[in-house]
């Protein structure tokens, strides 16, 4: 379906001497579920499924001692395990020479349990971008995509099996959510990434970096909406930057992602972790982003973009705004106006928005927005003041990208031939 014009707020003027056209969001291949009344049905509980075993991860430093101890062993051997796990990437207790042999295999299946079995990788960009297909304890699968980069080396993490939002133009939302994922299966997506670098496989470290190359960026932007697992996403992320009992990651290097859940976005202004925030928005104007981004029926785009500002005023750290430019449904330029406009009226120098080309899905006829489209919605940001950067697009080639994350009937298949 399409209309003539695009809605236009009240005092925008037209940008061309033809009206540009207007496409509605809609799904392409799959049905929407709804709810009663017909709206977009919304998932922010994890359905019940048996929980995964416990993990060194799940547990906070006090907790580790007093499990060693109720097994009858001496405190400091949580920090043994903590150093093979996050300092040498490995749950092999036959590695571990420096704990007792007697009783070895136990307390490492006990603390280290296997959280995730590996179904395939799939790679492109010259080696340079994996993604790994990960099946959880109970057959629900995830992925996550490693991106080499000059400089740095990025993984995108996954922090729910499936996803709850339900926005048309997203594959991973298309199945619903399946369940959140604990905080030690966030973090192992990120240890079992470090183990491949370390043995060569994003390329010889010695020969593209150094000897001690790993994961400096996270970005929680792969499967799952990660404030509808707040919690878990904030027990990971604090392991992540623990300097002493985690992975001491940079928080600055983490950056954590949302559709505008608004009260979690308030909770993570307060959480002390100068982690990177970024809103995706997608559109400017409710009548639109109702329907593309279905959470906005809760909490719309000012109220979000109130949200993502007070981010900047409490932390000091710069916002991003994310936005999939969508051919003829969302790149209009008088929308890049409109956004620039909301974001100015804010105040300057808080944030930056990173266009991104859309990534097709199977089964969608949507697409990304022309070039020439794509560089005046950009030009027409920045003349305004506002930072903008087209954001890279990596991974297309393997359904890595953003937004086409999904266990797709072959990877069923691929699961379950691996048992």
């Amino acid at each position: 379906m399409t209309e003539s014009t695009p809605e236009r707020p009240d005092g925008m003027s037209a940008v061309r001497t033809t009206k540009p056209k207007q496409v509605r969001p809609r799904t392409e291949g799959w049905t929407q579920a709804k709810d009663d009344t017909g709206r977009p049905l919304l998932q922010f509980a994890s359905p019940k499924r048996g929980k995964p075993p416990v993990h060194l991860v799940d547990l906070t430093r006090e907790q580790r001692v007093e499990k060693l101890k109720e097994l009858g062993l001496p405190g400091f051997r949580a920090g043994q395990l903590e150093k093979h796990y996050f300092q040498h990437y490995t749950s092999d207790a036959a590695k571990m020479t420096d704990l007792p042999a007697s009783g070895r295999e136990e307390l490492v299946a006990g603390l280290l349990p296997n959280l995730m079995t590996e179904v395939r990788r799939l790679e492109t960009d010259g080696g340079d971008t994996i993604k790994f297909l990960w099946k959880l304890h109970d057959g629900a699968l995830v992925e996550s995509v490693l991106m080499r980069y000059t400089g740095r080396i990025t993984l995108c993490v996954s922090s729910q099996a499936g996803c709850g939002m339900n926005c048309p133009f997203c594959a991973t939302g298309q199945a619903g959510l399946t369940r959140n994922m604990s905080a030690a299966e966030i973090v192992d997506q990120v240890v079992r990434a470090n183990r491949l670098i370390a043995d060569g496989g994003l390329g010889d470290p010695r020969k593209v970096g150094h000897k001690d190359e790993r994961v400096t960026n996270i970005v929680f932007m792969g499967m799952g909406e990660p404030l509808a697992n707040y919690a878990r996403v904030m027990q990971a992320v604090r392991t992540m930057v623990d300097k002493d009992h985690g992975l001491g990651m940079s928080a600055r290097g983490i950056t954590v992602s949302t559709v505008g859940l608004v009260p979690a976005i308030r909770k993570l202004s307060d959480e002390d972790i100068p982690v990177t925030f970024a809103l995706s928005l997608h559109a400017p104007d409710d009548h639109l982003r109702d329907e593309l981004i279905p959470v906005n029926s809760r909490w719309k785009v000012d109220e979000a973009l109130d949200a993502a500002r007070e981010y900047f005023d409490k932390t000091g750290r710069r916002v991003s705004i994310e936005y999939a430019l969508i051919k003829d449904m969302n790149d209009h330029a008088w929308r890049a106006d409109l956004l620039a406009t909301k974001l100015n009226e804010r105040g300057r120098g808080w944030v930056h928005v990173n266009p991104i080309p859309l990534n097709p899905t199977p089964g969608s006829v949507w697409t990304a927005s022309d070039v020439d489209v794509q560089n005046e919605f950009v030009r027409r940001l920045n003349e305004a003041g506002i930072p903008t950067t087209l954001r890279d697009t990596r991974g297309k080639e393997i359904d890595g990208a953003c937004g086409q994350l999904v266990a797709t009937e072959e990877d069923e298949a691929a699961a379950a031939a691996s048992v």
